[in-house]
């Protein structure tokens, strides 16, 4: 079954996990500069998703001048299209939402349907960030 856990990077084992899995999505698959990909980590709430022992999802939340900003959500390849993203994304949000900040990321082009399924809404003129298209957007709670 699935389980969520929450981590402060200062976990160790939890942190290398997470950071294989971005690996795995942003830097082998998706060719993103390992420099640009890590950053941010001691300040970030992270999130992994087991599946029984394993490992298959991570993301990450931080504070910024805008607001609460949710990134680095990644779900290894032959998991993805089951549902798994959603539960990730509905974990980190019930963290989140409460705060009464606005809510933000950043989503990949190819994500944008997937973000709106959820409450996002698109904001601005698409923009190129790591070298792939990305559309800012806001969430707005029912």
């Amino acid at each position: 079954m699935f389980k969520v856990e929450k981590f402060a990077f200062s976990n160790k084992e939890f942190a290398n996990q997470a950071l294989a899995i971005r690996e795995a999505v942003f830097v082998e698959e998706q060719g993103v500069d390992a420099g640009l990909e890590y950053d941010h980590e001691e300040e970030s709430c992270h999130y992994l998703l087991f599946l029984g022992e394993k490992p298959i999802a991570t993301a990450r939340w931080r504070e910024t001048g805008s607001g609460i900003k949710l990134e680095r959500f990644a779900v290894l390849l032959h998991y993805r299209n089951r549902g798994i993203g959603e539960i990730i994304l509905k974990a980190v949000l019930k963290d989140v939402i409460s705060s009464g900040k606005q809510i933000y990321l950043h989503s990949q082009v190819n994500a944008v349907s997937f973000y709106e399924r959820n409450g996002f809404i698109k904001e601005g003129q698409m923009f190129t960030e790591a070298g792939i298209r990305h559309f800012r957007m806001i969430y707005l709670p029912e």
